[in-house]
């Protein structure tokens, strides 16, 4: 045993490792499970007494960290030798880079809009109690968006439901602020509604309001044609009457798109009921607000059919945005 672990040493020592191709035959001369020298010689270890054993088993050990040792010195070198031939100069893998969605494309466009003419953007909550979604706004107890058909409640009596517009946030903010403002605010809406290529429970709603001294219905005409020219650029524009329980008088806005007529909004002159609502004087103050849906308006500037693909996850459908700004 002796001679042959004295032998086992000069080789090892004698080994020269110069490639990789060298380093798994030292690996496997030595080391291998199947036909390593030092293997074998632990396989020898049970033929011999317990006292020798131990003697034995500690210098095989040795011989085997010896080894590994080797093993490891030539990897370390040739790893340091792959660092030093690193080219600064030869180009990397070039990693794919995300865009913004739709609709937070438009979005961001109608925010950079209203900021240019003084407009304050502000989040609300999503989860509302009835004052705030529907009294203060003028809403009747029997008016059909109380219905529970039409509104998803999370409980009753207090009433909390999930916000079925962005008008909530107007009430929210007159209560803590004094006039003048102008107010931008964009979220998500729900309606118990039946989806289809047009239509969906949940969707974003852009909600916008001023109020100030002397706010007139041309003012609001004047905003209305400023969002929708720059957006659209020069579009026919028509105002419909229309109803809104906080707004008097209302209007539904269209503009001539594509051979015909299109609805994209929904605007008037704020209730003189909602500003009593909320303490603000309506013998002083006026104003007006507006209302319209993110994607609608994608709708119809990227000729999008179905409006379920904006919730599909489609990376193909996502890719087409990317260059967007």
């Amino acid at each position: 045993m002796d001679k042959k672990i004295e032998k086992i040493k000069g080789e090892i020592k004698c080994f020269h490792i110069k490639t990789y191709n060298d380093l798994e035959t030292f690996r496997i001369k030595f080391i291998s499970k199947k036909k390593g020298i030092i293997t074998s010689l632990f396989k020898e270890l049970k033929k011999i007494s317990i006292y020798k054993k131990k003697i034995y088993g500690k210098i095989i050990n040795e011989l085997k960290k010896e080894v590994q040792n080797k093993i490891n010195i030539f990897q370390s070198q040739n790893n340091n030798d792959k660092i030093l031939k690193f080219d600064p100069t030869v180009p990397g893998k070039s990693i794919e880079i995300g865009g913004l969605h739709p609709l937070s494309i438009i979005k961001n466009r109608i925010i950079d809009i209203f900021m240019k003419i003084g407009f304050t953007y502000v989040y609300g909550p999503e989860i509302e109690d009835d004052w705030h979604n529907f009294t203060a706004l003028n809403i009747p107890i029997y008016h059909p968006s109380r219905d529970m058909q039409d509104t998803f409640f999370l409980c009753k009596n207090p009433d909390i439901l999930l916000r079925t517009h962005t008008s909530s946030v107007q009430i929210r903010y007159m209560k803590k602020h004094k006039p003048p403002f102008r107010v931008l605010s964009i979220g998500k809406v729900y309606r118990n509604e039946t989806i289809s290529s047009r239509s969906n429970f949940m969707f974003h709603q852009t909600e916008g309001f001023y109020i100030d001294k002397k706010v007139s219905f041309y003012d609001l005409k004047q905003t209305i044609d400023y969002l929708i020219t720059s957006i659209f650029g020069k579009v026919k524009i028509r105002f419909r009457p229309s109803y809104f329980p906080f707004t008097e008088p209302s209007a539904e806005v269209d503009i001539y798109c594509n051979n015909g007529w299109i609805e994209i909004m929904g605007c008037g002159m704020i209730d003189p009921q909602v500003l009593k609502n909320v303490n603000i004087n309506s013998e002083t103050y006026s104003g007006f607000a507006f209302g319209l849906g993110i994607e609608r308006l994608a709708l119809i500037i990227y000729q999008i059919k179905d409006i379920r693909i904006y919730f599909n996850n489609d990376i193909r459908f996502l890719k087409q945005f990317k260059n967007e700004f």
